[in-house]
């Protein structure tokens, strides 16, 4: 057989394999530090039963930036890991490293060494009965492919939900599928930011894994946070002291502490629990968004607490703390350039430093994104909507974009972007009563509003004004 023969038949037996290197793991290139940042931060902070599968994705990230021989290391360390945690298990929870020892064997141009590992996978198909000589069917996997996939961010969470469904399916009482899916569930609810019901659907979950690994602080802090945000803080709280009195994945725990506490009120203490997390991993874009927001906080309590005309020192500590706030949004996003929120939040802090210019093109940099997700073009829309009317005094501009924002029917901002989208008419038409447009998306803000009458009415008027500048008087119809 050729020597491209070969290679072929290799390759048709490495794509019929599961493991990183064909779970279709969404990734952008500007993703791949900040990624390798937090998968180095879960390997030495996070306490957990479950490491192997955060050997096998650094593996695969450090293959995606050239490194393959440093991927061969980190597939040795998951293998020790196997033979130390997982002795005596069955072989199906080691076919994810063979399958990626084969791929990165493959790039690498060593054929026979591709070979072995594809041995190795098929015998152990061969072992379980499976139907595929290199494919098997099992919770394992599923749970494998979960992880990779929850690590690597957003657009992956709903395949992640469901490879853990499909092992919970299997074994429901499993204290890994319950802490992934937990996990997953979690990270989508506050993606989605769904309606206040399906919130309190995610806590069930939080509160099994809980049960099922009562030693995971980790959770509990989720847990807490959750509670928080359904209205249920005081048990929310008591979770997060349980959290913070445990010594497992302190790190990890303070900054969910953080967030729990920020959203308290309590700013110095989340501040406290954000610098001791930095001390660990300065590196965390997740840690210097969440420092930004409280500084933003604070300087949202000095003006309130000025009646919104800070002068003297009040004005110097919100000069001093926004410029923080910024630096801080600005690390975060040198080291995740994705990450849309923290966009928005800078814009804001820029708007608050009086610099337009600046605001502006990071929210140009936000419209120019790829791939945003709708309920985040609504806020982004939205936000940007304001911008032009209050700092570029652009009511056409704001039009636009609250438009843009009413579009995407998410209950979330619709209600806002169609009250400010009033409010803007209305001030065109305190100035120009025959504006036609005005009064047309006037029609059509109560009609959103479900106000069909006051609809009518404008709707009417526009029609009335319109016919009259078809047919003006002395002209022939």
């Amino acid at each position: 057989m050729s020597m491209n023969a070969d290679e072929d038949q290799i390759q048709a037996r490495l794509e019929q394999l599961r493991c990183h290197f064909t779970w279709k793991l969404h990734i952008e290139d500007t993703e791949l530090s900040d990624l390798e940042n937090r998968v180095f931060d879960e390997i030495e902070f996070l306490d957990t039963k479950f490491n192997v599968g955060i050997h096998n994705l650094l593996a695969y990230v450090k293959h995606l930036n050239g490194q393959n021989q440093e991927a061969l290391k980190s597939l040795k360390e998951a293998e020790d890991l196997m033979q130390a945690e997982h002795a005596g298990q069955s072989d199906a929870i080691k076919l994810v490293t063979w399958g990626n020892y084969a791929w990165l064997y493959y790039h690498m141009d060593r054929l026979a060494d591709a070979q072995i590992y594809l041995d190795k996978v098929e015998s152990t198909c061969q072992k379980f009965a499976s139907p595929s000589c290199y494919t098997m069917e099992c919770p394992e996997m599923d749970c494998a492919e979960g992880w990779a996939l929850l690590k690597c961010g957003g657009k992956n969470y709903e395949r992640a939900k469901a490879c853990f469904e499909k092992a919970l399916e299997v074994d429901p009482e499993n204290p890994e599928f319950s802490t992934g899916y937990a996990i997953v569930v979690f990270r989508l609810d506050g993606f989605n930011k769904t309606p206040h019901v399906d919130e309190a659907f995610c806590v069930q979950p939080l509160k099994r894994a809980t049960r099922l690994n009562p030693e995971d602080a980790y959770i509990k802090a989720l847990l807490a946070v959750k509670l928080q945000e359904i209205g249920q803080e005081a048990e929310g709280e008591k979770y997060i002291e349980e959290a913070l009195a445990n010594m497992s994945s302190q790190t990890y725990v303070f900054r969910y502490a953080a967030k729990f506490y920020r959203k308290k009120g309590s700013l110095d203490k989340a501040l406290q629990l954000l610098k001791m997390a930095l001390r660990a991993t300065p590196s965390s874009a997740f840690l210097h968004h969440q420092m930004g927001l409280c500084y933003r906080s604070q300087t949202y309590l000095i003006n309130k607490a000025s009646n919104w005309q800070p002068r003297g020192r009040d004005r110097e500590n919100i000069d001093r703390i926004t410029k923080l706030a910024i630096s801080h949004f600005e690390f975060a996003l040198e080291q995740k350039p994705t990450f849309e929120i923290a966009y928005i939040h800078l814009a804001d802090m820029y708007v608050q430093a009086g610099n337009n210019r600046k605001a502006e093109e990071t929210y140009q940099k936000l419209l120019c994104m790829k791939s945003l997700k709708e309920d985040n073009m609504q806020e982004i829309y939205y936000r940007y909507g304001r911008f032009q009317e209050f700092q570029r005094k652009s009511e056409v501009d704001a039009i636009i974009y609250y438009l843009k924002a009413i579009k995407i029917e998410k209950p979330s901002l619709r209600d806002r972007s169609i009250n400010s989208l009033e409010r803007v008419v209305l001030k065109k038409l305190q100035r120009n009563p025959v504006d036609i447009e005005s009064l047309s998306i006037l029609g059509f803000t109560y009609k959103l509003k479900g106000e069909m009458n006051k609809a009518l009415e404008y709707y009417e008027r526009a029609l009335r004004l319109a016919a009259d500048f078809e047919n003006p008087v002395g002209h022939a119809p």
